[in-house]
C-alpha cells in the first residue's frame, strides 16, 4: 500500500513559513538531489492557499511540467472547470483517501500547509513525517502541526546532515 508522507521544511523553532506565510528563509542546498525526492511520489496533495502560493509563484505550469505525478488540492472554494490541471477535492474523505493509498503506484507527497496536515494526521491518515530542519530562528509564523496539543509518538528512520547546517529527517508515525 502506498504511504502518505507529509515532507516538509521547517524552521529550527518549528516554523513551516514565517508570520506572513514567506518561505524566502528555506534557500536551495546543492547537495539536496530534489529530482531523487520527486522520484519517490506520483501524487500530490494540497491545500488551497499551498496551491495557490504555488500557482503565484510558478504558474499553472508548474502543475503539468511533473510527468506522472497527480496534483490533487483540497478546497472548499476552488472551481474544477477553473482548475482543469488540478483535481480539486471539495473536503477530506477518509474512505476516499485510503481508496487513493490503495490504489498502486509511488508514494504520496502530503504538500505544504500545516492546517491540511492536522487534518490527515487527526484522521490517522499520515504514515510518515520528513522534515528538513533549516538552521533559521523565525521567531513567528505557521506552525508545522497547529493545535490542539495532542502527542503523537514518531519513530526515526533516517536522518541526513548537510554541509549547510541542513538537516533531513524522516519519521513513521505511530498512532
Amino acid at each position: 500500500m502506498r504511504k502518505i508522507r507529509y515532507a516538509v521544511a521547517m524552521s529550527l523553532d518549528g516554523h513551516i513559513a514565517g508570520p506572513n506565510e514567506e518561505y524566502d528563509w528555506i534557500g536551495t542546498d546543492p547537495e539536496v538531489d530534489f529530482g531523487a525526492m520527486w522520484s519517490q511520489f506520483d501524487a500530490l496533495l494540497m491545500g488551497r492557499r499551498t496551491y495557490k502560493l504555488a500557482v503565484q509563484t510558478r504558474g499553472k505550469a508548474a502543475f503539468t511540467a511533473f510527468t506522472g505525478v497527480r496534483s490533487i488540492v483540497f478546497s472548499r472554494t476552488l472551481k474544477r472547470q477553473e482548475h482543469p490541471h488540478v483535481a480539486v477535492v471539495p473536503e477530506l474523505n477518509a474512505d476516499w483517501v485510503r481508496d487513493l493509498k490503495a490504489q498502486s503506484g509511488k508514494d504520496i507527497w502530503l504538500f505544504g500547509g500545516s492546517n491540511l496536515f492536522r487534518s490527515f494526521f487527526d484522521s490517522g491518515l499520515v504514515d510518515g513525517v520528513e522534515v528538513a530542519v533549516i538552521p533559521v530562528l523565525l521567531g513567528a509564523g505557521i506552525p508545522l502541526l497547529p493545535p490542539p496539543y495532542s502527542p503523537t509518538k514518531m519513530r526515526l528512520i533516517s536522518h541526513c546532515l548537510y554541509r549547510s547546517g541542513r538537516v533531513s529527517l524522516a519519521y513513521e508515525v505511530q498512532y
